[in-house]
């Protein structure tokens, strides 16, 4: 995968996406909270924009919320959660039928919703963890995707 050819939620180049990966999954605690806050930046602007490499991180995501050395699960499935109801290309491309740009950008919503939901099973894994800090965030990102109605036809 080239991420530099990718443009991540800001419309900026998405290059910066697999360092930002690799400090969630070897740093510690501090360090992997920042990076998803920086992470969340790019794949998730603002909570609720999406942007084209954001369907591709979704997998990576799901991969470190479920990894036992990972620090920071709770932040991890938060932005999930708002990878999940993120529809703001959607309610763009409804009030401007015809435009293929906001199609096309309402298409990387729905194909993250799709990689978010992929991951449901290691998602309730977590859920059923002992440890609230880790059980408490995924069973609400588990509500999210039980909750958020779905994408209008365009």
């Amino acid at each position: 995968m080239r991420w530099g050819e990718l443009r991540d939620a800001t419309g900026g180049g998405a290059g910066g996406i697999p360092s930002l990966l690799s400090r969630i999954a070897f740093g510690d605690a501090d360090t992997g909270r920042g990076a998803v806050d920086d992470l969340g930046d790019a794949v998730c602007a603002m909570g609720f924009v999406v942007g084209e490499a954001t369907p591709l991180v979704v997998p990576f995501l799901l991969e470190l919320a479920v990894s036992p050395q990972v620090a920071c699960k709770a932040e991890l499935l938060d932005l999930l959660g708002n990878i999940y109801r993120a529809e703001q290309w959607h309610a763009a491309a409804g009030s401007r039928r015809g435009d293929a740009r906001y199609r096309e950008q309402a298409g990387w919503e729905a194909a993250a919703r799709a990689a978010v939901a992929a991951g449901r099973s290691g998602v309730e894994g977590v859920a059923g963890s002992v440890r609230p800090e880790e059980a408490l965030p995924a069973r609400g990102l588990l509500r999210v995707m039980a909750d958020a109605p779905p994408f209008p036809e365009l």
